[in-house]
C-alpha cells in the first residue's frame, strides 16, 4: 500500500515520462508534490524502489524506470487520493504543532574525531537540518564524522555534525580546527598561558597542545545529526 505522496510521485513520473520520453529531474518532482526540499523526493524514491514499482539505473542522468503501477492507476481516470493509513486523527486533546522549518546545509566532506585528516572543502552533498539548530544570523555547514575520539561527547563515527563557521571560541566548546594550516579536527577547545589544548572526549586519545598561531578555529558545533 502506497501513501498519497508517494501515489502522486509515481503518477507524476509516469506521466512525464509518456509525454516527454524522459522521467522528470529531482527539481521538478519537488516542485510538483510542492516539498521544501529534494530529501523528501529522495526518500519517496527508495521507498517507492524498494517497494518494486521502480527501479533506478546507476550511471545515467534521469534513471529511474517504472516497474509496474498499482492496479488502481492503472483504472482510467485514476487521480492520487488520500488512502487509509497515510494520515492518522490526532489524539484527543493534542496540541497544534507548528510545521518545522528545514534548511539544506553543504556537506563539506569529512572531519577527523581522532587523528586530524587533511582538510577538506570540496561540497559532497547537503542534508537538511531543522531550523532551530542554527544558532544566531552565523554561516553554517555540516561535516560527516570519521573516527571515535569525541564518543564520550555522544559524536560518533558516522555523524553528521552542524558547525557555525566562527573563527574564536570559548574553554569547553566543541570546535572544528585547522591545525598548522592543512589538518582539520574536531576537539574541545581549551586555551591557557598562550598554548592551545585540542581535548578529545575518549580517554583512548592524548590532548593536543599547540601554539596558538598553530590553530585556527574555523567553527563551532551547534548540531548533531545521527542516522540509525
Amino acid at each position: 500500500m502506497l501513501t498519497r505522496k508517494q501515489l502522486e510521485l509515481l503518477d507524476f513520473i509516469q506521466k512525464r515520462t509518456q509525454r516527454d520520453g524522459v522521467p522528470p529531474s529531482f527539481d521538478e518532482m519537488k516542485v510538483a508534490l510542492d516539498l521544501r526540499s529534494k530529501s523528501g523526493i529522495h526518500r519517496l524514491i527508495t521507498a517507492l524502489e524498494e517497494r518494486g514499482f521502480i527501479r533506478r539505473l546507476a550511471h545515467r542522468a534521469r534513471a529511474i524506470e517504472i516497474v509496474k503501477l498499482p492496479e488502481a492507476m492503472e483504472r482510467p481516470g485514476f487521480s492520487p487520493r488520500l488512502i487509509q493509513g497515510d494520515r492518522a486523527d490526532a489524539p484527543r486533546g493534542a496540541i497544534p504543532v507548528e510545521p518545522a522549518h528545514a534548511m539544506e546545509l553543504p556537506v563539506m566532506g569529512r572531519i577527523a574525531a581522532g587523528v586530524p585528516i587533511e582538510a577538506i572543502s570540496e561540497v559532497s552533498h547537503h542534508v537538511s537540518v531543522p531550523g532551530s539548530m542554527l544558532s544566531g544570523h552565523g554561516q553554517h555547514y555540516a561535516l560527516e564524522v570519521k573516527g571515535d575520539s569525541m564518543i564520550d561527547a555522544g559524536i560518533n563515527d558516522g555523524d553528521i555534525v552542524v558547525i557555525r563557521e566562527q573563527n574564536t571560541a570559548e574553554n569547553g566548546d566543541i570546535v572544528v580546527a585547522l591545525v598548522e594550516g592543512h589538518e582539520a579536527t574536531l576537539k574541545r577547545f581549551r586555551r591557557k598561558n598562550g598554548m592551545i589544548a585540542l581535548e578529545a572526549a575518549n580517554p583512548a586519545y592524548e590532548t593536543r597542545i599547540l601554539r596558538d598561531d598553530q590553530v585556527k578555529v574555523q567553527g563551532r558545533l551547534v548540531g548533531l545529526i545521527r542516522s540509525y
